[in-house]
């Protein structure tokens, strides 16, 4: 992920997941700088609020659907459009002499 930097500062392209050397040195970072004895609490945190996000998302997402059902079952039908009127058949279309 680091290495994939263009000159602006911005990744090339937008990556889903981080790769295995990634997790690794992010791992070790945080060992180093939070020690064994808080990382396990500060993850298992972590993963709460992860959770709760995760939740709260479907719980939007799943309103957002009842609410646009909801919206197109109130809606009238939409209305017949007027009829077109064809000229006479009878008549010739060009003038006569």
């Amino acid at each position: 992920m680091l290495a994939r930097v263009v000159e602006g500062g911005l990744p090339k392209e937008p990556r889903e997941m981080f790769s295995v050397p990634d997790i690794a040195v992010i791992s070790m970072l945080a060992l180093l700088l939070f020690g064994p004895d808080k990382l396990p609490g500060m993850m298992r945190q972590f993963g709460k609020v992860t959770r709760d996000l995760q939740n709260a998302s479907a719980n939007f997402v799943a309103e957002m659907e009842r609410a646009a059902d909801a919206a197109q079952e109130q809606a009238p039908p939409p209305a017949p459009s007027p009829p077109t009127l064809a000229p006479p058949h009878d008549e010739p279309l060009s003038p006569k002499d």
